[in-house]
C-alpha cells in the first residue's frame, strides 16, 4: 500500500472533526463525512482468476454494498463511487453493457432494502436504454429515504461536471459586480453533488496514482489514499486500514 500527501491551490472552510472510536483501539480518531472510491481493478482481477469480465463486475459490486454497511457503521453519511469513467464508454457497446448490468442488478437489490439514498452522476443518457432506465428508477425509488446518501458515477467526468456547472451559471440571470468568492459559490449550486460536503477521503484500488478526471472539484481537499488491492479483493479490513489511515492524518485545508 502506498500513500502520498495531496496538493491544495487555495483555502477551504474547516468543518468540525467527526470522531469515531476504532473496534480494537480505545483512541477516538476523526472520522470523514464524505468518502470516495475510485473502483479500480476489476479487468485485471478477471485475469489474474481465469474468470469471465462479468464476473469480476459482479463481485466489485457486491463490494459496494458491503462498504456501504461499513460506511454506515463508522457513521459516515455520504460516499460516492466511480462505477464507470466517460472515458470507458469507448470500449465499446459490450464491454459498456457488462457493467452496466453488473452495476444496475446490485443498485435494484441495495434499493429494495430502502437503507440508502442512491443517486446516479454523469451521463446516464449514454448508457443503454435499459441500464439508464434502472438507474432512474433506483433514484426515485430511493429518493426519500433516510439513511446514507450513495452517489454513484457512471459515465462521469469531472470536467464535464465542472464544465455543465459553468454552463448553468452563465445561461442563468447573474447580477452585476459579482466577486470570485460569489461566483465560485453560485458555480459549486451547479455541481452533481450539490448540497453534499466536499469529499475528505478519496481511495483509489488497484495501485493506480492519480485522479483520472474524477470529482476533481469536490476532491480538492481531500486526503489521497492508494492500495494495491484489487476492487473486487477490496474487504472491511482494507477500509478499516484506509480510516484509520485518515484519522492520524492532520487536515491542513490549505494552510
Amino acid at each position: 500500500m502506498t500513500n502520498h500527501d495531496n496538493g491544495t491551490a487555495g483555502k477551504a472552510a474547516r468543518r468540525p472533526e467527526r470522531t469515531v472510536v476504532p473496534v480494537d483501539d480505545d483512541r477516538s480518531l476523526p472520522v470523514p463525512e464524505h468518502v470516495a472510491v475510485i473502483l479500480d481493478g476489476n479487468r485485471r482481477w478477471a485475469e489474474i482468476h481465469d474468470v469471465p469480465v462479468v464476473d469480476a463486475y459482479r463481485l466489485g459490486a457486491t463490494r459496494v454494498r458491503e462498504l456501504m454497511v461499513a460506511c454506515d457503521d463508522a457513521r459516515i453519511p455520504f460516499v460516492t463511487v466511480w462505477a464507470l469513467s466517460k472515458d470507458n464508454l469507448r470500449r465499446g457497446a459490450a464491454s459498456v453493457r457488462v457493467i452496466a448490468e453488473a452495476v444496475t442488478a446490485e443498485l435494484v437489490a441495495m434499493a429494495e432494502t430502502r437503507r440508502w439514498r442512491i443517486r446516479v452522476l454523469g451521463s446516464v443518457a449514454d448508457l443503454p436504454a435499459d441500464a439508464a432506465r434502472t438507474l432512474r428508477e433506483v433514484v426515485r425509488t430511493t429518493e426519500d429515504c433516510a439513511g446514507a446518501v450513495l452517489n454513484v458515477a457512471v459515465a462521469y467526468s469531472g470536467r464535464s461536471d465542472i464544465a455543465a456547472a459553468a454552463a448553468a451559471l452563465l445561461t442563468g440571470a447573474q447580477p452585476a459586480g459579482l466577486d470570485v468568492a460569489e461566483v465560485e459559490h453560485r458555480l459549486v449550486r451547479g455541481l452533481s453533488t450539490a448540497g453534499q460536503p466536499d469529499i475528505d477521503l478519496l481511495i483509489r484500488t488497484a495501485g493506480e496514482q492519480r485522479l483520472s478526471d474524477f470529482m476533481l472539484w469536490q476532491a480538492a481537499h481531500a486526503e489521497l489514499y492508494f492500495t494495491e488491492t484489487l476492487w473486487p479483493d477490496f474487504e472491511n479490513k482494507h477500509f478499516e486500514l484506509a480510516l484509520r489511515w485518515y484519522g492520524q492524518r492532520h487536515r491542513r485545508y490549505g494552510e
